[in-house]
């Protein structure tokens, strides 16, 4: 083959790659969705009640949830790439009232029962992560069965979902744009700041967004059933390291299972806080702020009807931590005892996951954690971390929603008068982690 073919041939290749290349477009990442009667908008693509999702189309409901919000909480979905999206959605009804509360993914919290008059229409925004479990240096998150999609846990798949609850829920339009430069606040934790995915049991992480402007990002990495060291061996941390702008923060609580773990030289000042330095120093070196949860307590009481520690040296540990490598501390388990000697032994009932036979479908046994908490208890403790960060986070204060009003532990708000609608029920089991 003479040099003349050798350079056609190299030309002939080049040219197809090229073309191979062309012809493979860049996923769409901005979608405008119409719901309401009538013609829909140029750029706007009229969603039906019976448009299901499906992978081919990329949108759609979810099947199983409801079919409109008349019938119960109602989930839509597009599939988008890893990243932040902010959302833009019209709500109201212009022949009644409405009241409309908006969840994200895997039930985070993102819009809290906002109200309409008839005929008048309100806009919402808000920033959702999006994620997937491949790491960008190789390999991936290993994830639990419940954590493997449908129709469980939605933070780790190809799509936005986005779930709709309320007595009167009314959406007229969704818009998805990719966020411009989000503050992203990343999770690590266990099953009490996890995205839980099914009712009853919430945990205070999926109530965070709910307090946060559109600026923020709040990306839940936390779980059931994790330590600190197990969070690290399932490369949840460095999912976050490879995702970690400059400036972000991580928000790391742990506690609760790392007191189990048996061995030579486990505990709570030895190898606890060294990991928990270890992650701090990695966390910095990615340019990122870490922060220091202590874990809030059990529903454990005295004779007096006070709370009683049952996390021993653990918080301490945190204490110590943050005050060594001059890290943030929000102090969880400190206010937690407040809130719940507050509450009292049968007050507190109403904030974990207590509940008779027969209180939610498919429920055949009584429901007695006192470990894990209800919207309610998960929304209190949320407002605690809240609390947390105007004390103790200067920069990221100014970044929470307006309409935040302060909170006292010792002054809950009271549970006679609270109420979040009930998201999406699809099984009844209990948390791992205990």
């Amino acid at each position: 083959m003479n040099l003349l073919t050798n350079t056609m041939t190299t030309l002939i290749a080049t040219a197809a790659v090229s073309a191979s290349h062309a012809a493979t477009p860049k996923p769409q990442t901005t979608f405008q969705f119409v719901f309401g009667p009538g013609p829909a908008a140029p750029g706007y693509t009229r969603v039906a009640p019976s448009d299901k999702y499906a992978p081919e189309r990329g949108f759609g409901f979810e099947p199983s949830a409801a079919i409109t919000p008349a019938d119960g909480p109602v989930q839509f979905s597009v599939r988008v790439p890893e990243g932040n999206y902010t959302v833009t959605v019209v709500l109201g009804d212009r022949f009644g009232p409405s009241e409309t509360t908006i969840r994200a993914e895997s039930r985070r919290l993102m819009v809290e029962k906002v109200q309409t008059a008839a005929g008048q229409m309100t806009t919402a925004t808000f920033t959702v992560n999006v994620r997937t479990p491949v790491i960008a240096t190789g390999g991936a998150v290993h994830l639990k069965k419940r954590e493997l999609g449908p129709p469980l846990d939605l933070n780790w798949d190809d799509k936005l979902t986005l779930e709709f609850s309320g007595a009167r829920a009314r959406f007229d339009s969704i818009r998805v744009a990719p966020a411009k430069a989000p503050v992203q606040v990343f999770l690590l934790g266990d099953s009490t700041v996890t995205d839980q995915p099914d009712e009853p049991w919430s945990a205070w992480g999926q109530m965070l967004p709910r307090f946060f402007g559109s600026e923020v990002a709040v990306a839940n990495y936390a779980e059931s059933g994790e330590s600190l060291r197990t969070t690290i061996g399932a490369r949840r941390v460095e999912k976050v390291l490879s995702v970690l702008h400059s400036g972000d923060y991580v928000f790391i609580q742990f506690g609760h299972n790392d007191q189990k773990e048996k061995g030579e030289g486990v505990g709570a000042f030895t190898t606890y806080k060294a990991a928990l330095k270890q992650a701090v120093e990695e966390i910095r070196q990615h340019g990122g702020i870490p922060v220091l949860v202590t874990s809030m307590n059990r529903r454990r009481f005295d004779a007096t009807g006070k709370i009683v520690n049952t996390l021993g040296d653990y918080p301490e540990a945190v204490r110590q931590d943050a005050i060594e490598e001059k890290v943030p501390l929000v102090d969880l388990n400190a206010m937690s005892k407040i809130l719940f000697d507050t509450l009292g032994p049968d007050g507190t009932l109403k904030a974990f996951v207590h509940y008779p036979a027969g209180t939610f479908p498919g429920q055949v046994t009584a429901l007695r954690d006192d470990t894990h908490f209800n919207a309610y208890g998960a929304y209190e403790l949320a407002k605690c971390v809240v609390e947390g960060i105007r004390a103790n986070i200067p920069a990221l204060a100014p970044l929470l929603r307006h309409d935040t009003p302060r909170f006292a532990p010792a002054q809950p708000d009271p549970v006679s008068t609270w109420s979040l609608p009930t998201s999406v029920m699809r099984q009844i089991a209990k948390p791992a982690g205990s």
